[in-house]
Order: structure tokens, then sequence, then C-alpha cells
């Protein structure tokens, strides 16, 4: 059971990036962000009332608020941001070398082992990267030829980086759950002032059905439920071979991409994704 939730945890999250391309098309990011993570935020709640609500010390929130203001609130602007002007496919793709970003980034700053197969993986994931970002033609993307949206989207790999770093260190002494729904408390507190400023209140009566049912998608299905499946994965199999369930992601996305908003499947995406998650595999094993 446990691996067909992680399976369908999989396809929720290559769904996010359609729904957040649809929801892109029609709402400022920070509007986007914020009711996204308002409905993630009591979804995490009610998860986290099982567990009990632990308190803090002054260097744990000092933590939680760099997760908030890293993985919430700039991940997710520059998520809704991207998209406005990159595929769903494309998006997947680059945020796809998360993991890759994470080891190199994890040996500079944490003294992690950087072993042979971890630099092959890590070179192979950047290539496969610049082929999708320069649409198979790399010697314009040495010119300079690279799409805002992508370099937008490179920001949440950033972001995310800054977020896993901080959170190996508090998440020894806070449960996952717990630090990540404190983290979603604090970015959507952050994201609410620059949401109300873009006039969320007076569009909220506009937004179309399809916004909405994207917006409850990402809230429930692709933050609270996706979250908890895997990491009931990582208790009971492990966090190696549930991490390679994440692989599956960026297919879900160009497939889900190619049927709902008819998005070509080019052969830069087929080559250049295949490098991207042959990279994070070998990553992730070494």
């Amino acid at each position: 059971m446990i691996y067909f939730k992680l399976v369908l945890t999989a396809i929720i999250w290559g769904g996010t990036f359609i729904a957040g391309r649809l929801i892109s098309q029609e709402m400022s990011a920070f509007s986007a962000a914020f009711c996204r993570f308002a409905i993630a935020s009591l979804c995490l709640l009610v998860l986290l009332r099982k567990e009990g609500f632990p308190s803090l010390k002054p260097a744990q929130w000092l933590s939680v608020i760099v997760l908030g203001l890293s993985g919430i609130f700039a991940y997710n602007v520059l998520f809704f941001l991207g998209l406005q002007s990159t595929s769903a496919s494309r998006a997947s793709l680059i945020v796809a070398s998360n993991p890759v970003a994470i080891a190199l980034f994890s040996a500079l700053f944490l003294n992690e082992k950087l072993t042979p197969l971890k630099i092959l993986g890590i070179c192979t994931s950047v290539f496969g990267a610049a082929i999708v970002i320069s649409q198979g033609k790399i010697i314009q993307l040495l010119q300079g030829g690279v799409q805002t949206g992508d370099l937008i989207l490179l920001g949440c790999v950033a972001s995310w980086v800054i977020y896993t770093l901080v959170g190996k260190r508090i998440m020894t002494s806070l449960s996952t759950l717990a630090a990540t729904t404190y983290a979603c408390l604090i970015g959507t507190a952050a994201l609410m002032i620059p949401a109300l400023f873009e006039g969320l209140l007076i569009k909220l009566p506009q937004i179309t059905l399809t916004s909405w049912i994207s917006i409850l998608y990402l809230g429930i299905l692709g933050s609270a439920i996706g979250f908890n499946w895997y990491y009931q994965g990582v208790r009971e199999i492990g966090a190696s071979k549930a991490s390679i369930f994440i692989n599956l992601v960026p297919p879900s996305a160009i497939v889900l991409a190619a049927l709902i908003l008819h998005e070509p499947i080019t052969s830069a995406l087929l080559v250049g994704g295949s490098l991207i998650i042959t990279g994070v595999i070998c990553t992730n094993r070494s």
C-alpha cells in the first residue's frame, strides 16, 4: 500500500506544475502563493494536532523563520512567477535538479563527502538542465539566450537548497511535520501582506472555478496529503528508497502537461529530462 501511495504522491506532485501554470495565467504570484499555503497550513495544523504542538527555543524559531521565508515564501513566489512564462513540463525538469544542487552545496557548506559518482551525477544533471533550458540549442545558452521564466525557476532551486540545508539541522531536534507546519504558517503570514497589496480581496470574487480547483489541488493534495504520504513512506521503507519515487515527478508532469495543457513533448525535453533524472539517481545512490 505504501508503494502505491508513493507513486500517487509523485503523480500528484507532477500535477502541481499543471495547476501552477493554470493559476499563474490568472492570479499574481503573491496572491496565488498565499491562497495555496493558507489552505495547506490549515490541513497541516489538523495533522499536527494528533502529534502535538511543540514549544520552540529561540534558535529553533530562527531556523523555522528561515525555512518559512525560503521554502514557502521565496520558493512559491518564484514558482508562480516562473510559470507565467515557462511551460509546466520545462519547469518540472528545471526544478527536478534540486537534489543535485543540494548535494553540491551540502558538500560546500556541510562538509558532506562528494564522491566520484556524485560528481558524475551533478555534471550529467547540469548538462541535461542546459539542454532543457536552451531547448536543445546549448550554443544559444552560452550566448545568453535564456528565458526569464527559466532563470526565475532556477531561483526556486536556490531557495529550496537553503530550505533543505537549514531543515537538515533543525529536523534533528524537531519533527518534520512540526517544522513544516510552523514554516508554512510563517511563510503564509509573510505572503499575506504583499498579496493584500496586490488587491487579493478585490480579485477573490473574480477568480474562476478552474483556478479555485487548482488552488485546492495545490493546498490539499500537493502540500498536505503529498507531504504526509511521502514522509509516511520515509518512515516505513527509509529515505533512500522513498526518494527514488520523486524521479517519477518530471515524467508525470510532462505527460499531464501534454494531456491537459496540450504542451508539446520535444526531443530536447526527453533527452534533457532523461539526463537530469539519471544524474539525480547517481547523486542519490552515492
